[in-house]
C-alpha cells in the first residue's frame, strides 16, 4: 500500500507530457527574433528622432501624453533586449526559457494595449506585430508545462476552459453599457467591435485574454489526449480555433454597409464567422467522441440549439446590410454563443473529473 502511495505521488510530480515542444520551438524561436528585430529598430528609430519624423508618426498622436517619441522608443528598445534574451534562452533550452519569453512578449502585449489606449485607435501594424505576440504566448505554454510538469498543471490548463467562457460571457456583459444607444436584443455582438463603433478599441483589447485562455485549455487537453485520437484533434482544434480567432477583419456599422461603402473586411467577417462556427462544431464534434455516451447526447441538443438558433439568425441578418430593424437577432446569437460557452464548461469538467478519477485509480 505504502508503495502504490509512493507511485501516485511520484506520478503527480513527474507525469510525463503527451505534448513535446517540437515545431513549436521553432516558430517561438522565429517569433521572438521578428519582435526582437522590430523592437530594436523602432526603439533607435524613435530615440534618434523623438519628433517620430524618421518613422513618419506626428507627435499629435500621442495627445498629451508624452512630449515626444524618446520614452516611448526606450521602452521599445528595452522590450527588444528582452525578447533577444528570450530567444538566446529558449534556444539553448534554459531552464527559465518560458519565463523570460513569457515576460518578453507579455511585455508586448502591454506596449500594445497602452499604445493603442493612447493613440485611441487600431491599425494594421497592430495586426502585424501583435498577432505574433499573441501567438508566441500560446506557444509558451507547453515550455512551462514540461518544466512543471504535474497533475495540478494539467489541471489548471483545464480550468483555463472554464475561464474563458466566464470571461467572454462577463466582456458581452460590460462591453454594451460602454455604448449608448446598443441593444443587446437587437444588435449583433460584432458590431460592438465595427468600425467606427465607440467600444471598438475597449472590445478588441479585452477580448484579447479570451484566445489566450481557451488555447491553455487546448494544451491541457492535448497533455490528457494519452493515445486518444478524438481527444488530441480536440484540443489540436481548440488551439486553432485559438489562433483564427486572434483577430478578426472588422465590419462597418449598419448604415455604412446599407450605403454602399461596404470594403473586403466586410466581406472576410462573414468568412471568419463562417470558418469560426465550423471550427466550433468539429471541436465538438471530436470532443464529444472522445467521451461517453452522456455527453454525446448532451453534445446532439447543443447542435440542435445550434441550428435553431442559426436558422433565426439567418432570416434576420439580412437587416444588417439594409439597416432595417432586426428585433431579436442579438437574442438569437448570443444563445448560439452561450451554448457553446457552456458545452465548453461542461467539457472542462467532465475532463477534470475523469482525471481525478484516473488518478485516484
Amino acid at each position: 500500500m505504502a508503495t502504490k502511495t509512493g507511485n501516485k505521488s511520484g506520478e503527480h510530480q513527474t507525469r510525463k507530457l503527451a505534448v513535446r515542444p517540437k515545431w513549436e520551438w521553432i516558430i517561438l524561436l522565429c517569433i521572438l527574433g521578428y519582435e526582437t528585430v522590430g523592437c530594436l529598430l523602432g526603439g533607435i528609430l524613435l530615440m534618434a528622432a523623438p519628433d517620430g519624423s524618421l518613422m513618419d508618426m506626428p507627435v499629435s498622436m500621442l495627445h498629451g501624453v508624452f512630449q515626444d517619441f524618446f520614452f516611448p522608443g526606450t521602452f521599445l528598445f528595452e522590450l527588444g533586449v528582452l525578447n533577444l534574451m528570450g530567444f538566446i534562452m529558449v534556444y539553448f533550452r534554459a531552464k527559465s526559457d518560458w519565463l523570460v519569453a513569457g515576460l518578453a512578449l507579455g511585455g508586448l502585449v502591454v506596449w500594445f494595449v497602452v499604445e493603442i489606449s493612447i493613440i485611441r485607435e487600431l491599425h494594421w501594424l497592430h495586426a502585424m506585430w501583435g498577432f505574433p505576440v499573441l501567438a508566441g504566448l500560446v506557444l509558451v505554454i507547453p515550455l512551462m508545462a514540461l518544466k512543471f510538469n504535474s497533475i495540478q498543471v494539467t489541471k489548471n490548463l483545464l480550468i483555463c476552459g472554464i475561464l474563458s467562457s466566464l470571461w467572454y460571457v462577463a466582456i458581452n456583459i460590460f462591453v454594451p453599457v460602454l455604448y449608448e444607444g446598443y441593444s443587446m436584443v437587437s444588435l449583433t455582438v460584432s458590431e460592438l467591435s465595427a468600425i467606427g463603433a465607440p467600444t471598438r478599441i475597449v472590445w478588441v483589447l479585452l477580448c484579447m485574454l479570451y484566445p489566450l485562455l481557451f488555447a491553455a485549455f487546448g494544451w491541457g487537453v492535448l497533455q490528457i489526449a494519452r493515445g486518444n485520437r478524438a481527444l488530441r484533434m480536440t484540443g489540436i482544434l481548440i488551439i486553432g480555433y485559438s489562433i483564427f480567432n486572434f483577430y478578426w477583419p472588422p465590419m462597418h456599422q449598419r448604415e455604412v454597409i446599407a450605403a454602399g461603402q461596404g470594403t473586403l473586411t466586410d466581406t472576410l467577417h462573414i468568412t471568419w464567422a463562417t470558418i469560426t462556427v465550423v471550427l466550433m462544431m468539429l471541436l465538438m464534434g471530436f470532443g464529444a467522441a472522445a467521451l461517453g455516451k452522456r455527453f454525446r447526447v448532451f453534445t446532439a441538443v447543443i447542435f440542435v440549439v445550434f441550428i435553431i438558433f442559426g436558422i433565426l439568425i439567418g432570416v434576420e441578418s439580412p437587416g444588417i446590410q439594409a439597416n432595417l430593424p432586426t428585433p431579436y437577432i442579438g437574442i438569437w446569437e448570443r444563445f448560439n454563443i452561450g451554448a457553446f460557452m457552456f458545452w465548453i464548461m461542461v467539457f472542462a469538467i467532465a475532463l477534470i473529473q475523469r482525471e481525478n478519477r484516473g488518478f485516484s485509480e
